[in-house]
């Protein structure tokens, strides 16, 4: 199946697909400036100008923002995606019906939009054009003074909002009914199948229910019973859970990943988009190349370091291959290394790009706002993850090397010299991504208080530790209002980007290069929300139903009965992570990284929660495999990627891929067990706690002796690892070595020391036998 996110497979642009790119660029304005950072002084100055007083420029009212960028992207969605013209030389049958779903599609939008801004409490738009929403409001008003007045408190100037009085009554299920039909089946032929299998499966299981309960009553087992409604069983009954579906923020259709698409990754998108384009790329693969010529694996060292770079910013696996393979892989072939091996490893470097801090694509964004947590301390998290996957890549490429007998090459060519505009290219990459770091690590408390701010006219008092700002300067207002935001930090690199395109030769020549690549971004950010509202059909179908709590709560039971304390039960916990990595991989076959994520997530996340993992750690741990999914066959687009420049077996390459990365299937695992290795304290609190409680035998703090010696024992560890699958290591391992390497591995980390310290003398003397018979290496 085609990436619908990769832009470089679009047809030849006809009226659709040039109204598409319209409609993205004003897409791309609308939301940049809507998730535009607060500029000291720039609202007066709009005011002023204007003569509107309290004209909003940005964080514009989700009531209206939302539906409006709805209707937008779905029209974007008819004119990129249009039915019709795939089927338009395909039979009149099949145009027609092509027709229908765009028709179908344009209509739901409008209606789902429309009848959201009629049945939320804050609009009532029928209730405001009637005006009975002004008197409700009055009157409320009205009372609240008197009591006030008669009881001596404050006059109150406002009320809560009153609930419509005007509403779509029972239509509202035949809305959201054929809303979420015509979504699902609009994403079969943009996203795929496999996609929309998961939301269709569960949707049938909500309708089955429904039907049971209102057929037969709530007295059956507890998975067969909706939470839709109880006694007496009414369609009625189930209406404000229907319209929780339409207008909840946490939930609904253009709730919660309306939310975060617009007021969080919006600015990522961008950047990754403009990336994509920019000339900086081609410049990043010399210096990759420049600074592994000394390594023996040459080309494929350059090309884990230029798709690890590469990959954090552009957060796509397929992408990524796209871009640095063509060039890394056939500088690979021609040092020797394998077609199979050579697509593999740049398949793996590609896909590691997703945990690549410091900007991790979408999906990382969506699970900080599914655990809370800032996306700062996902950062940080992501860390030795990141350096421990990274690291094993290039430990596999020494053994292949090795075993091919390829040497270092050295020597600078020609195709490696960086010129004058790599240099300035060059400053198109790092420049964005060293500002998104600086102002997401950069607390906002901080600012103002340093010896040097205060030489730029900075007032501040101090109270003991405790510093207060009296006066800041203007541009010093403007980082502290940035500072710690990671929407705030994308908006300004994707900003600061757009200004450095102009220092390529060919965006001068060429502005509307510039324009191109911010109007693909929109129609991107249009394609991704349709893929997300197939998530949230399966987000609120959960809630519906409680399956995934039923689920989390019955495995609990099951596994306390054999094991007795579950959280300290490590055998069911290494079992019931098994099962979510193999649902995570299955789930994620063929899918982007978000959706095989929030599917894995939304189903198995309460189970490890209830088997004493803390939340954050569980979705860290789903997130991982989520991102494996790429890589791993029957259906590795990132392999099938590469193959397609290698022209080699995809599932040779497939297989090869996961032999390279195969840390991403294993250090998922080792977090889980050894939580710290997050570095952060939510991947420590006890999930079971009512009050927040770190898990046993953790007191939040960061000890660098042991993370220390936990490191180490997890890169020898890997070494051990990396070896047998490459069944090479300073010359060829029999089988029994390879047995004993992978027992030696897996004792080395347990967290016995009587279990783990003979194990590490036990590697040093098998390692010590192995180099006695190895041949000498140049």
């Amino acid at each position: 199946m085609a990436d619908p996110t990769d832009e470089t497979a679009a047809p030849p642009r006809d009226l659709g697909m040039r109204l598409a790119l319209i409609l993205g660029f004003l897409l791309v304005c609308l939301g940049m400036l809507n998730s535009m950072p607060a500029i000291p002084g720039l609202q007066q100055l709009v005011n002023a100008v204007t003569g509107v007083e309290g004209l909003p420029i940005r964080r514009f009212s989700y009531e209206y923002l939302f539906p409006l960028a709805f209707i937008v992207m779905m029209i974007i969605v008819v004119s990129r995606h249009s039915q019709w013209r795939h089927y338009r030389d395909r039979g009149a049958r099949l145009r027609a019906f092509g027709l229908f779903m765009d028709a179908a599609l344009l209509v739901m939008a409008f209606t789902v939009a429309l009848s959201y801004l009629i049945e939320i409490d804050s609009v009532c738009l029928i209730d405001q054009v009637t005006g009975e929403r002004a008197r409700l409001i009055a009157r409320a008003l009205e009372r609240e003074v008197e009591f006030a007045t008669m009881m001596g408190l404050p006059v109150p100037t406002s009320v809560e909002d009153p609930e419509c009085v005007q509403n779509l009554g029972v239509w509202i299920f035949l809305v959201v009914g054929l809303g979420v039909s015509t979504f699902l089946a609009y994403n079969v032929r943009v996203w795929g199948l496999p996609l929309v299998a998961v939301a269709i499966a569960i949707t049938a299981y909500t309708m089955i229910t429904i039907a049971v309960w209102y057929f037969s009553g709530p007295d059956h087992n507890r998975y067969l019973v909706t939470l839709l409604g109880g006694e007496p069983r009414t369609l009625w009954d189930g209406r404000p859970n229907v319209k929780d579906v339409l207008v909840n923020n946490a939930q609904g259709l253009l709730g919660q990943f309306m939310n975060i698409l617009l007021n969080t990754v919006f600015p990522y998108i961008v950047l990754g988009n403009l990336f994509g384009v920019s000339a900086g790329g081609q410049a990043l693969i010399k210096l990759a190349f420049l600074a592994t010529r000394r390594l023996r694996g040459g080309p494929a060292h350059a090309a884990i370091v230029s798709s690890a770079l590469f990959g954090t910013i552009s957060g796509g696996p397929v992408v990524n291959v796209l871009s640095t393979g063509v060039l890394t892989i056939p500088m690979m072939l021609r040092r020797g290394f394998s077609k199979v091996f050579a697509g593999g490893v740049e398949a793996a470097a590609s896909s590691g790009g997703q945990i690549m801090p410091p900007v991790m694509g979408v999906a990382a964004f969506v699970l900080a706002t599914m655990t809370a947590v800032p996306y700062s301390q996902v950062i940080i998290a992501a860390v030795i993850p990141a350096v421990a996957y990274f690291g094993a890549l290039f430990i596999s490429v020494v053994f292949q090397a090795r075993k091919q007998g390829i040497q270092a090459q050295g020597e600078v060519t020609d195709d490696m010299r960086l010129t004058r505009r790599d240099y300035a290219n060059l400053v198109m990459i790092f420049a964005p991504v060293g500002l998104i770091l600086f102002l997401l690590i950069t607390p906002k408390d901080a600012i103002g208080c340093g010896p040097i701010t205060a030489l730029f006219g900075t007032v501040a008092s101090w109270s003991g530790n405790n510093c207060r700002i009296e006066h800041l300067p203007w541009f010093f207002e403007l980082v502290r209002n940035s500072a710690g935001d990671a929407g705030s930090a994308g908006w300004w690199a994707a900003a600061l980007l757009m200004v450095l395109f102009f220092i390529d030769p060919e965006i001068r020549r060429q502005p509307r290069k510039l324009v191109t690549a911010l109007s693909e971004a929109g129609v991107l950010v249009a394609t991704l929300y349709l893929m997300f509202l197939a998530v949230s059909v399966i987000d609120f179908c959960l809630n519906l139903t409680g399956l995934s709590s039923y689920i989390a709560r019955d495995a609990t039971y099951l596994l306390a009965d054999f094991g007795g304390s579950i959280g300290h039960n490590r055998v069911f916990l290494f079992a019931a992570l098994l099962v979510t990595m193999l649902l995570a991989i299955l789930l994620g076959m063929g899918m982007p990284t978000v959706p095989a994520y929030l599917n894995v997530a939304l189903l198995m996340g309460p189970l490890l929660a209830g088997l004493g993992i803390a939340k954050f750690t569980a979705h860290m741990f789903i997130f991982y495999f989520a991102v494996a999914s790429a890589i791993t066959p029957p259906v590795a687009i990132a392999a099938f990627a590469a193959a397609s420049i290698t022209k080699a077996d995809p599932m040779m390459t497939g297989i090869s891929a996961v032999r390279s990365g195969i840390v991403m299937f294993v250090i998922p695992f080792v977090f889980a067990f050894y939580p710290e290795l997050l570095l952060i304290q939510p991947a420590l609190i006890d999930p079971n706690s009512a009050t927040g409680a770190l898990l046993p035998g953790y007191d939040g703090g960061i000890h660098g002796p042991t993370l220390a010696w936990l490191c180490a024992r997890i890169a020898l560890a890997l070494y051990l690892l990396g070896s047998v699958l490459a069944q090479f290591d300073r010359r060829a391992l029999s089988l029994p070595e390879m047995a004993l390497r992978l027992v030696l591995a897996v004792l080395i980390v347990t967290s016995w020391p009587m279990v783990a310290l003979p194990a590490i003398g036990a590697t040093a003397l098998l390692l010590w036998w192995h180099g006695r018979g190895a041949p000498a290496l140049a």
